[in-house]
């Protein structure tokens, strides 16, 4: 997990466990409570978090999750660092964590039928094709780096380097910086968190003015 204090307002502190990997949801959890977060903001959307809420951390038996073939070679990629679950241990930890201590919970990133418009917009038909070819790609070499840390970045270089998909990236990445901001404005002590590939630009992105622009690399 990575971790950065944001300079400004509302005492915010932006955390980046690898998704999937089992022995980050603790150290996020102890990042939580050493913060004394007063309110979570998470990088999903808000139906993502509802259906967290609803079908896993209220649940008595958890749900089997289908898997892509893409989602099925990431956890196998992923598993020699240790244990590995889905859906992402760390989100469901912080829920579990927040609904202990009445501590609100958010979903930042953009709704499903916005992220469905953003998606539209940025990523078009050749884009799609070249994706779905590096996804298959991915699927059936995954990266092999020696540090859950690097697995995370070199997936997600592998899966969405095209300019389209940098540019959704982009855009859904600007939605949480100014839900973020919003939430911060309302709270003393607020945690961020999203997955660990998002972290470098989310963290650009909230050293930018509020309303400016920033473009991916």
């Amino acid at each position: 997990m990575i971790t950065a204090r944001i300079p400004g307002g509302g005492n915010l502190l932006l955390l980046a466990p690898v998704r999937g990997l089992v022995s980050e949801a603790p150290a996020v959890v102890a990042a939580l409570e050493r913060h004394a977060a007063d309110a979570v903001g998470l990088g999903i959307s808000p139906e993502e978090l509802r259906g967290f809420v609803e079908y896993f951390v209220h649940s008595r038996a958890d749900p089997v999750v289908p898997l892509t073939s893409a989602e099925r070679s990431e956890v196998r990629g992923l598993v020699r660092f240790g244990e590995v679950a889905v859906p992402n241990p760390s989100f469901l930890a912080i829920l579990r964590w927040a609904g202990a201590r009445a501590v609100p919970t958010e979903g930042l990133d953009p709704s499903e039928d916005e992220t469905a418009t953003l998606f539209a917009d940025n990523i078009g038909y050749l884009e799609l094709v070249r994706r779905t070819v590096r996804e298959r790609n991915v699927a059936r070499n995954p990266p092999a780096p020696n540090t859950p840390d690097e697995f995370a970045l070199s997936w997600d270089h592998h899966v969405a380097r095209g300019r389209g998909s940098r540019r959704f990236a982009e855009a859904r990445d600007l939605y949480l910086v100014r839900s973020a901001r919003r939430l911060a404005g309302l709270h003393a002590r607020v945690a961020v968190v999203v997955d660990r590939e998002r972290f470098d630009n989310v963290q650009a992105l909230f050293a930018a003015p509020p309303e400016s622009g920033h473009s991916a690399t």
